[in-house]
């Protein structure tokens, strides 16, 4: 054999070698792939979706937005508590004593439009339930006659009797007396209520036949 024909036999052989050898390496796995792929039983445990911050936000919104002062009934006990009005034995009559509370309970309502009030009248232990939710209710509304009487429209003034329900049992004179009571609770209303005495906003007039609508 000649020069010439063991070079091309050993080129022939050598591109045998390297045809053999090179054989289709495995497809590497995609990083992201694995990332982003399915999640399994239990993955994600611990994590806040976009939806549940949405909802805590809007929760916290509501909590904020209700006024300081107010329970989750829209009430509030302590704003009036030092105008609860006192009663007699077995009386319904405002005292002259009282009627200066209801007329700072007035002021307070010409100053807060959005208000209303709920009056709880109450009685002592003593007679039956009946005759004493009857009474109540009379305290209720004698109250509520002498803030009409200031002023106080009535369709901001709301009356409840409690009787004797809530009394104290055989108590002495003093105790008895804090329960012959009525109870001035400020209420929240939905909507802002004009304040007493303020003149109603005016209608839109309806434009003119023909007019033409500014652009």
């Amino acid at each position: 054999m000649n020069l010439p024909s063991k070079s091309l036999c050993l080129v022939v052989a050598s591109a045998m070698l390297v045809f053999a050898g090179c054989t289709k390496k495995p497809a590497r796995p995609d990083p992201s792939a694995t990332a982003m792929g399915p999640q399994g039983a239990g993955a994600g445990l611990g994590s806040v979706s976009p939806t549940d911050l949405a909802g805590n936000t809007s929760a916290g919104g509501e909590l904020q937005q209700r006024d300081a002062g107010f329970d989750a009934n829209g009430q509030n006990r302590a704003a009036l508590a030092d105008q609860t009005v006192y009663f007699d034995y077995d009386s319904s009559s405002i005292k002259s004593a009282e009627r200066a509370k209801l007329q700072a309970a007035k002021d307070y309502l010409d100053k807060n439009a959005g208000q209303r009030l709920l009056l709880e009248g109450r009685c002592d232990w003593r007679g039956t339930a009946e005759y004493n939710l009857a009474l109540g209710d009379r305290r209720a509304n004698s109250v509520k006659k002498y803030l009409q009487s200031l002023g106080v429209p009535a369709d901001r003034i709301e009356t409840l009797s409690k009787g004797s329900l809530e009394a104290a049992k055989n108590a002495d004179e003093a105790t008895m007396a804090k329960d012959r009571r009525v109870d001035l609770i400020v209420v929240q209303a939905a909507g802002a209520l004009p304040a007493a005495g303020a003149p109603a906003a005016a209608p839109a007039s309806a434009p003119a036949a023909g007019a033409v609508p500014p652009l």
